[in-house]
């Protein structure tokens, strides 16, 4: 995956609301197999089988084939998705993730991560948000009145403001992954950085 610097991210969302969403939905277990690590490989299979049916057709009641959340996120464009609880449940495929940041989203906004999930996903340069369950609520009922919502993340000051009503919340992160985020930094890219200061350490 492409390293990415990690400020703030203002965007419309795609609204997945599924509780319990596993990997397995996220990415089917048929594409693991694959040696291929092309971002836009996993982007096609991200939720493929909510996406389209068995003969490859779209699905049309599903959210991300419908007219207002079907564009391929882009600068300021479904960067965001607003997801039900417990997201990226089930095995601990890395995949999963993939698939996410190849799709080309940013930051999946949840009140609750599988653990596993949460990290590959900081891993992959996307940010999990984790917030209340009303201020959850409250995103999905901005998007259902508006789909053109916008949802500003800011990962300085680890807030995320729903722009419809001006409310925010502050979410939690990990010291050393937001400094990598906001660096463009994965863990080698950090030892690299550090590598003189490791050096010194070790001969003393």
């Amino acid at each position: 995956m492409r390293n990415k610097t990690f400020e703030v991210v203002q965007s419309t969302c795609i609204p997945i609301a599924i509780d319990n969403c596993n990997t397995d939905l996220i990415i089917p277990a048929r594409y693991l197999a694959t040696t291929t690590r092309d971002p836009r490989f996993f982007g096609d299979a991200f939720m493929h089988d909510l996406r389209f049916d068995a003969e490859g057709k779209p699905m049309e009641d599903f959210v991300m084939n419908q007219a207002a959340f079907s564009e391929i996120p882009h600068e300021g464009v479904h960067e965001i998705i607003v997801a039900g609880q417990n997201w990226g449940s089930g095995s601990s495929r890395e995949h999963a993730a993939w698939a996410i940041a190849g799709y080309g989203v940013r930051v999946v906004i949840s009140s609750s991560f599988a653990d596993i999930h949460r990290n590959n996903l900081l891993n992959c340069f996307v940010l999990p948000v984790l917030v209340s369950k009303a201020f959850q609520q409250e995103l999905f009922a901005s998007i259902a009145a508006n789909p053109q919502t916008q949802v500003r993340v800011d990962l300085s000051s680890q807030t995320v403001t729903n722009l419809a009503t001006g409310h925010s919340e502050h979410f939690p992160i990990n010291g050393y992954k937001k400094y990598c985020l906001m660096n463009g930094l994965d863990d080698i890219d950090f030892l690299l950085r550090n590598k003189d200061i490791i050096v010194e350490y070790e001969q003393h």
